[in-house]
């Protein structure tokens, strides 16, 4: 027995965290029986689940890293009516849906899947997986703000953990610049957020890494399916995040 949500996620109906709000919402039935209550327990094997009156069925789990262009929502639908990242995955059976967010106007490494276990371990905030980007910049920001970025910079909703960054280029002729910055939370918009506090707003943003994966040799709107080993590295990257992170506590350290 398992709990529903989990089983939802699982069969890839959306992250376990979208599934808790269907069933709270009261568009998921067992044995017929709308379900509202979190924790439920059903076995999957032998219970009638339906969400939304479509009977679930467990998929085979697909790993799928994708460069997301500028302009895309990352969402499974937009009322809108702008295209979306699951909009580059309609010919797949699978139902898969996006590992966390990137903006509207931000590119790059996007991770895809319908394992919802999956995606709550990488996005969940206590695993600190390291997100790196490459952010450029309008004006050249001095060594002293970056320092300000790499202990961690106020913005209106808390302080920033340290950040990793780095001079990635310098373009005098255009007054920008191109800084490699690495974080370890994904906040709304938080890299754009950082450097707008130091006066440096962002011109063009590319995610080129999550946790051990590179963006590398990908082009823009295309997709790969991930190795088991490349899956795997991501699971031992989040899990060892969260030790090291425990480990700090325990000693009364701090991100923060």
């Amino acid at each position: 027995m398992e709990r529903l949500q989990k089983v939802l996620a699982e069969a890839g109906v959306a992250s376990r965290r979208k599934c808790e709000e269907l069933i709270t919402a009261g568009r998921v039935q067992v044995n017929d029986e709308v379900v509202t209550t979190l924790g439920v327990k059903v076995d999957a094997s032998s219970d009638t689940i339906r969400v939304d009156g479509k009977l679930i069925r467990k998929q085979a789990k697909v790993y799928v890293i994708f460069n997301k262009p500028k302009g895309v929502i990352t969402s499974a639908e937009d009322p809108e009516g702008r295209k979306t990242v699951t909009d580059f995955f309609r010919h797949m059976k699978e139902r898969i849906y996006p590992v966390g967010r990137l903006d509207y106007d931000t590119e790059g490494l996007l991770l895809m899947t319908n394992d919802g276990e999956f995606a709550h371990l990488l996005t969940h905030p206590k695993h600190h997986v390291p997100r790196t980007y490459l952010a450029t910049v309008k004006g050249v920001p001095h060594g002293s703000l970056l320092d300000k970025l790499r202990a961690g910079i106020q913005l209106e909703d808390g302080m920033t953990s340290p950040a990793e960054l780095e001079y990635s280029n310098v373009l005098p002729e255009k007054n920008e610049s191109v800084i490699k910055i690495t974080i370890y939370e994904g906040r709304n918009r938080q890299v754009r957020r950082m450097f707008e506090a130091i006066h440096h707003p962002v011109i063009k943003l590319k995610r080129v890494q999550f946790g051990p994966l590179l963006l590398s040799g990908l082009p823009r709107g295309k997709f790969r399916l991930m190795s088991p080993q490349e899956v795997n590295e991501l699971r031992e990257a989040a899990l060892e995040m969260e030790s090291g992170q425990s480990h700090k506590i325990q000693k009364g350290e701090s991100d923060l």
